[in-house]
């Protein structure tokens, strides 16, 4: 639930020379002086309201300020968090946990298992409230039985338990309660003050142009080193690297991988790179106009593109590589699916063989057969004299995120090879919120380019491609296989690890198969802070595991100023 890397999504503003001045650098020498630690960023969150982000920028945040009953560290492990223990009945199918003495929110409120109880069954029956619903689909009831203990039942014994649970932020029910009810008022709440239990607190918030935090010197086990942290957001990745170099910030969240050698070979920086659970997607528009949802579609793709064959063709007229080689320079690998190489076993492998190889004429091959020919020698073909087209040609439109810098360069190889085989693609650079509006449930687009970070168990990526996801905003594709379907609600319940790694390696190849999207590659996460003002941070092959993200609360409680 990491959100889609819209990146990511929100138009960024450069921060005020005065807000970094008045920052100023981490004085390490003057114990007086709090320690500062300030992040540069592209982005900016979307809401401090759980229920109403979607960007990754904002769920850096919400980890930041709130507790869960589980975390994971660096290298996939899940450990308890505000459970200090649990128990699970024989049957499966309850849970109790014991939650640790002692926890307040930010505003001195003791946390106990009625805020728990509160958070787990506001999240269930409000139903839309974000990401958070779907992780509580099949929690029962929730009971309070003392301050420190928590019993939840489910209606069936599911295999992910501590996945499921990773990602539901406990809410001060004292803050929350009012909303209960209504899901409408809860995701219009703005939850300015954002009242949490993690290991730092929000002390200011200006949209589009930076948050700081205070550090909770209390927190029972991440009390962090430093004293505040502000993240900044800048205009692009370019002025991000000017303000890392000229000592702005201390670290920064992304980079063109083009200054990743120039920064490893600057004494005061450390550029390091790792892999990272995302991905970039190409994705198609399947919904056909029967299928639209009723409120809120305009459902306006391009119907050729409905035509597996037509996708499996634009497929074949794509070199992963070069993509990878050209966009990246070379740091990421080809990709097959929504589940991207980090996460390990679930990843299915066996299926790189068996994708779809670069081969224009196979391309070309196979829209011939299936009767999409230029009668008009135009160099652009046209739809088979039985499909209704509205009496357009194959001619496609991607429609592009501004801050993805390098969107516009994929999409320049893609227009070239597609051409190559009678398609023209017309790149549509647009400010996010403008893709976002169009995406979903709209479906106003023939293909975006676009990206996702999921969570370390593949549940939730593989959700977005249900049906039931269409109506909701989740699906950008439009998606509808019902067996598919079947599969997701079986391995979500499946307790035998090794049977649900098959079931979930089996939809990775329905997905490669009908493919509603293009995975050209899984990219590697760059990033670089002042290696000449702090020190500790957890980087690929020195006992962090292999992911790489910096702005993790992990990361941010154990770095330290250099003395």
């Amino acid at each position: 639930m990491k959100g889609r890397l819209w990146a990511r999504i929100i138009p960024a503003l450069v921060v005020l020379t005065l807000l970094a001045t008045a920052c100023g650098a981490p004085a390490a020498s003057t114990p007086a002086t709090p320690v500062v630690l300030r992040i540069g960023m592209s982005g900016s969150p979307d809401s401090r309201n759980p229920g109403n982000a979607w960007l990754t920028e904002a769920f850096d945040l919400m980890e930041l300020v709130y507790d869960s009953l589980f975390y994971i560290d660096f290298a996939g492990n899940y450990h308890p968090e505000l459970a200090e223990s649990w128990t699970v009945s024989d049957d499966g199918l309850t849970w109790t946990f014991t939650l640790r003495d002692g926890v307040e929110f930010s505003d001195g409120t003791p946390l106990t298992a009625e805020d728990v109880a509160f958070t787990l069954l506001a999240y269930r029956d409000w139903g839309e409230f974000g990401y958070q619903s779907g992780y509580t689909a099949h929690i029962a009831d929730v009971q309070a039985t003392d301050d420190r203990t928590v019993v939840l039942t489910v209606d069936m014994p599911i295999g992910n338990m501590e996945s499921q649970l990773l990602f539901c932020y406990i809410l001060p029910r004292h803050i929350w309660e009012p909303y209960a009810g209504d899901v409408s008022a809860a995701v219009a709440f703005e939850n300015a003050e954002m009242i949490g239990s993690g290991p730092f607190r929000l002390v200011e918030f200006r949209q589009g142009e930076y948050y700081r935090l205070a550090a909770n010197k209390q927190h029972y086990l991440f009390p962090p080193v430093v004293d505040e942290v502000i993240f900044q957001t800048y205009s692009n990745q370019d002025a991000l690297v000017q303000a890392l170099r000229a000592g702005e910030v201390d670290m920064i969240t992304e980079m063109p991988n083009t200054v990743f050698a120039s920064l490893q070979g600057d004494p005061d920086t450390a550029a390091v790179h790792g892999a990272q659970r995302s991905l970039r997607d190409y994705i198609f528009n399947l919904i056909a106009p029967e299928d639209c949802p009723p409120e809120d579609g305009v459902c306006s793709g391009h119907p050729a593109l409905r035509d597996p064959v037509v996708r499996q063709a634009m497929a074949h007229a794509v070199d992963k590589q070069q993509i990878i080689d050209v966009a990246l320079l070379g740091l990421g690998t080809p990709g097959i699916g929504l589940v991207p190489q980090a996460l390990g076993g679930w990843f299915a492998s066996e299926l790189l063989a068996e994708d779809y190889a670069f081969d224009i004429a196979e391309a070309n091959r196979m829209l011939d057969e299936a009767g999409y020919l230029d009668t008009d020698g135009d160099g652009i073909r046209e739809c088979p004299a039985d499909m209704d087209c509205g009496g357009r040609q194959l001619d496609i439109g991607m429609q592009i995120p501004s801050d993805i810098d390098s969107g516009p360069r994929e999409a320049e190889l893609l227009a070239g090879w597609w051409s190559q085989i009678g398609i023209r693609m017309t790149p549509q650079v647009l400010e996010p919120d403008t893709v976002t509006a169009n995406c979903c449930p709209a479906f106003d687009f023939d293909m975006l380019l676009w990206g996702w970070g999921p969570d370390p168990d593949p549940s939730f990526i593989l959700s977005i491609l249900t049906s039931a996801e269409i109506p909701t905003g989740m699906s950008e594709t439009g998606y509808n296989n019902p067996e598919y379907d079947r599969l997701f609600e079986e391995q979500g319940v499946e307790l035998d690890h090794a049977r649900r790694v098959e079931m979930v390696h089996e939809m990775q190849r329905m997905m490669l198969e009908d493919l509603p999207y293009i995975i050209p590659y899984y990219d590697e996460s760059v990033q670089a802070f002042r290696a000449d003002r702090f020190t500790g941070w957890p980087v690929p092959g020195e006992g962090s595991g292999d992911i790489l993200y910096l702005q993790d609360p992990l990361s941010l409680t154990v770095v330290s100023p250099v003395q």
